[in-house]
């Protein structure tokens, strides 16, 4: 059985990711830094959301500004301005949740891997016992510097004690405190400013509420959670480590839905990307950011998909692919370039040191060795010999170039944009074409002129 709906409703999650994070030793809030192409705070909001909070409380402090910017609408903030701890943090979200909610989670920004399915546990014990407090627990291979949970005779939690406090007795203690607490909300609002600095120093930490509710009689208690759920990423190795998890996680996800992943170990994909199935990645290959990608596609081996759509049945073979477009039936590669704004409507065949940026290429076209397209729209059926380019900025902006339907660019061809070839018309081999060229015409040289006994248009 889970928490009923109406706690779920009246459910309130505060996020603390106020600190900086020391140990990352980086200008980056530690909550921001990426696993996975995405910033770790995410993935908690992501969780909170799933619980049923529909806009998360996130405790800011350093760099607050920054982590707005990265985050966006899908919390609300509070500012914890001086970092004083734990307790210190939830004080400052009283004014903005004090009357509003019947259950207080706090999380935290830089544990990105408790499960939805673990919290939702932690709330039905929580309303099964009709407890203050619930504490997420967790028994790790070395719990050295972990607060150590104090239970009495009846098995009861009395209390937490702090590694550094601890006796030799309690170090021997296996179970743990993971830092995520369940509150009744009237209880944590009137006890928090019962909290006072502990420990030699001026830090209120929210487990010290533990003795007072015990102090006072009330029912405490606990669910076990997983060492790698509640693993806090805190320094520059943990980070490689959660990459590596949660890479695996998403890998282990793509071919369960009927992906192909030839070498697992070295392919990176985002969690924000979508793959369909059938679709087989290669070794070496990165698909990052917001890609989707269709079914039955051969991508890679060491290819680049950034915030790209690519359709179905298309090949990627060792290009890169930036905030492209790509139809059904495409073939990319080896060693293409598609830049932001390339478009490729089906059936395109683009490779062999070929680069396209902000153009559009229609249905069947042909660009290969050794060509750039650069602000360009070309219709259906054209063919680019190799060497062509889009001569499209004159020092000062940028031009366009137009290739009308069935169109022979012949190789080695200059176009000087702003520029329209006409549709079946033919550039001949190394022209410099610097006048518009009308449907069906053949021109050549330097500059490119009018052929006046024009032969048969080629077929593309």
């Amino acid at each position: 059985m889970l928490a009923s709906v109406e706690d779920i409703l009246k459910l309130a999650t505060v996020i603390l990711a106020a600190g900086q994070g020391t140990r990352m030793k980086s200008d980056l809030p530690k909550v921001l830094h990426p696993i996975a192409g995405r910033p770790m705070v995410a993935y908690v909001i992501d969780t909170a959301l799933a619980l049923g909070d529909d806009r998360p409380t996130l405790v800011v402090g350093y760099q607050a500004d920054h982590v707005r910017t990265a985050i966006g609408d899908r919390a609300r903030y509070v500012d914890q301005p001086e970092q004083r701890g734990t307790g210190h943090a939830v004080m400052q979200t009283r004014a903005a949740l004090e009357g509003h909610t019947e259950l207080v989670l706090v999380l935290y920004g830089d544990t990105p891997f408790v499960s939805v399915e673990t919290l939702r546990a932690m709330l039905d014990t929580h309303a099964q016992a009709d407890a203050t407090i619930t504490l997420l627990t967790f028994r790790p291979p070395d719990p050295l510097r972990y607060g150590r949970i104090i239970r009495g005779g009846s098995g009861h939690v009395i209390n937490i004690v702090e590694y550094k406090e601890a006796t030799p007795e309690q170090l021997a203690i296996r179970e743990v405190n993971s830092g995520i607490l369940c509150f009744k909300a009237h209880w944590l609002w009137s006890h928090l400013t019962q909290l006072e600095p502990q420990h030699g120093h001026s830090e209120y930490y929210l487990t010290d509420l533990v003795a007072l509710a015990a102090a006072e009689r009330k029912t405490i208690a606990t669910r076990e959670a997983t060492t790698e759920e509640v693993t806090g990423i805190d320094d520059r190795i943990r980070l490689a480590w959660a990459e590596r998890h949660m890479r695996d996680r998403i890998n282990e996800r793509l071919m369960l839905s009927g992906v192909t992943l030839i070498d697992p170990a070295t392919t990176s994909i985002s969690a924000e990307a979508e793959i369909g199935p059938d679709t087989t990645i290669h070794p070496g290959t990165h698909i990052l950011g917001r890609t989707r990608i269709g079914r039955g596609g051969f991508i890679g081996p060491n290819s680049i998909l950034r915030d790209s759509l690519v359709g179905d049945g298309c090949t990627v073979e060792a290009s890169v692919v930036e905030e492209a477009t790509i139809e059904d039936n495409v073939r990319v590669g080896p060693f293409a370039h598609l830049r932001k704004g390339a478009y490729l409507e089906r059936d395109v065949e683009c490779g062999n040191f070929a680069e396209v940026k902000n153009s559009r290429l229609g249905a069947g076209t042909k660009q290969h060795h050794f060509s750039y397209l650069g602000d360009a729209t070309l219709g259906q059926k054209v063919n680019i010999g190799a060497g062509t380019v889009t001569v499209n900025y004159d020092g000062v902006k940028k031009h366009r170039t137009e290739i009308g339907d069935g169109a022979f660019i012949g190789s080695d061809t200059m176009l000087r944009a702003p520029i329209r070839v006409g549709a079946r018309a033919v550039t001949g081999t190394g022209s410099v074409v610097t006048h518009d060229v009308p449907d069906g015409a053949v021109v050549y040289g330097v500059p490119a002129r009018l052929r006046p006994d024009k032969p048969q248009t080629p077929s593309s």
